[in-house]
């Protein structure tokens, strides 16, 4: 009978939306940050706000890449469906590991316009508005689509190496190692979409601190998509940017607008 009642349990699990709502972030979030070369690598997947949400399942039509990285080798993380954590890794190797999750797309429509406004002064697209009725589309009964695309940090042994581009379509790269390099002066990144720098776009940094006090700052990329965030010792801490196209609607895919959102996850050890 338990056995029974997990099935079913998985099953439902593989019934509910992929992501609950594209108005929350969605993040990568180690059980730890820092593990020996014998302890399992395990993660959950959280959409959620303030930092914190629910813990989504193990789904394979969720995602369209979901990865374990260590230098050049590249894995691919499997689990079983409605497996939580989703990441549950016992062998693996040594030194920076780097996970790696895009999702599918998924979509929600706008019925009402002030909402659409909020999240996108949220985000900062201040020009919306404008956009969206030049192009003659409707204030009400709209659609966008979405994707995530989520990265996250973890030292195993003595977390040596080092992050880089893995051709998400939107994506932070740690430009230091946050559990080996001085941050005294900062943890610089720099945020990509389709390979390319993003330049004066908004980078939140939500930081938890070791009282699991969460506060969040902004930020802006340079000419060159990178930022210099502040953080300290025995904080952890998720970099999270949206970018919003357009697109033009279809009979098969009837969104106007199509979010893609980045965000990168690691900690800093405390001395």
């Amino acid at each position: 009978m338990p056995h029974l009642i997990r099935l079913l349990f998985a099953v439902n699990l593989a019934l509910l939306p992929a992501i609950p709502s594209a108005a929350h972030e969605f993040w990568i979030d180690p059980l730890d940050f820092t593990i020996s070369a014998d302890d399992p690598l395990e993660a959950r997947l959280r959409v959620g706000q303030d930092f914190a949400g629910s813990s989504l399942s193990y789904l394979n039509r969720n995602f369209t890449r979901f990865e374990l990285v260590f230098g050049e080798n590249v894995t691919e993380v499997e689990g079983r469906l409605g497996q939580n954590p989703a990441m549950l890794v016992e062998d693996h190797e040594d030194g920076l590991a780097v996970v790696i999750y895009e999702t599918t797309d998924s979509s929600l429509t706008y019925d009402e316009w002030d909402r659409f406004l909020r999240f996108a002064e949220h985000k900062d697209f201040p020009d919306i508005e404008a956009r969206h009725l030049a192009r003659g589309l409707p204030m009400t009964g709209f659609m966008e689509s979405y994707s995530r695309h989520a990265k996250s940090l973890v030292a195993v042994g003595d977390g040596a190496g080092a992050d880089r581009e893995y051709g998400l379509r939107t994506e932070f790269v740690a430009l230091a190692n946050p559990y080996t390099d001085d941050l005294s002066g900062g943890f610089p990144v720099q945020l990509l979409l389709e390979g390319e720098p993003r330049a004066n776009v908004q980078v939140e940094l939500w930081d938890r601190d070791p009282e699991d006090e969460v506060t969040v700052s902004l930020h802006r990329t340079d000419a060159d998509g990178r930022a210099l965030l502040p953080v300290e010792p025995g904080h952890v801490y998720m970099v999270d940017a949206v970018a919003l196209l357009e697109l033009e609607p279809t009979g098969e895919n009837p969104a106007v607008w199509h979010t893609l959102w980045a965000s990168l996850t690691f900690a800093v050890p405390a001395p």
